[in-house]
């Protein structure tokens, strides 16, 4: 087992626990967080499995990984009330989770034979469509959409990696280096609060 493979497991647990939490704040059901944690956690995945015509999609060849996610939202459920303090390690977990998704999104394009553009797409789909698609089910404008730098995260962590192997750095190497600059820029943007320009429309007139 990879140290990548190994990094996966873990953020797709903690991205269903994120999942199964935020559908308690909903007032969801067992089933509901399940889903919702379950979601959150492969729903990148198979978004850019679907895409790019990659069958079976993940889970479906590795139906262990709806063991962890389905596992880990119902302990969710259970001590939820207990984990408020664990917020920051939910943070550390979900951005290195992030990178991950989005390097091994990246890898399942390139052995597809895509565009490297379509390559970077695919990373970034991996990396932000599952929480994209939990906000969208909790009825709210996605996160992904409207405050954090997490989308750009996606794309920098993506064109890092496929840069690296164009310029013929192997594959453990340019992973190693995609996670660990991905990851330092997602916590550097999470301790400066930095952010991409919003446009709240307050002062835009004659569109309504």
């Amino acid at each position: 087992m990879t140290l990548l493979h190994i990094i996966y497991l873990v953020a797709i647990t903690a991205e269903a626990m994120s999942g199964a939490i935020m559908g308690m704040r909903r007032g969801m059901d067992l089933f509901g967080i399940c889903l919702l944690g379950t979601v959150t956690a492969l729903g990148g995945g198979t978004a850019r499995d679907i895409l790019l015509g990659h069958y079976p999609v993940g889970w479906i060849a590795n139906p262990e990984y709806l063991t962890f996610t389905i596992g880990a939202a119902i302990v969710t459920g259970f001590v939820a009330r207990h984990m408020h303090h664990l917020r920051k390690v939910f943070l550390i977990v979900d951005g290195l989770g992030l990178v991950a998704f989005t390097v091994i999104g990246c890898g399942v394009g390139m052995e597809m034979g895509a565009h490297p553009s379509i390559v970077v797409l695919a990373g970034v789909i991996t990396g932000i469509f599952g929480g994209l698609l939990r906000d969208v089910l909790c009825n709210q404008v996605p996160m992904v959409l409207q405050r954090e730098l997490y989308a750009t995260v996606a794309l920098f962590t993506g064109v890092l990696y496929v840069g690296l192997l164009w310029l013929g750095i192997g594959n453990s190497i340019a992973s190693l280096v995609a996670l660990c600059a991905g990851f330092l820029f997602r916590m550097l943007a999470m301790t400066f609060q930095w952010k991409l320009p919003d446009f709240q429309g307050k002062e835009i007139r004659g569109l309504d």
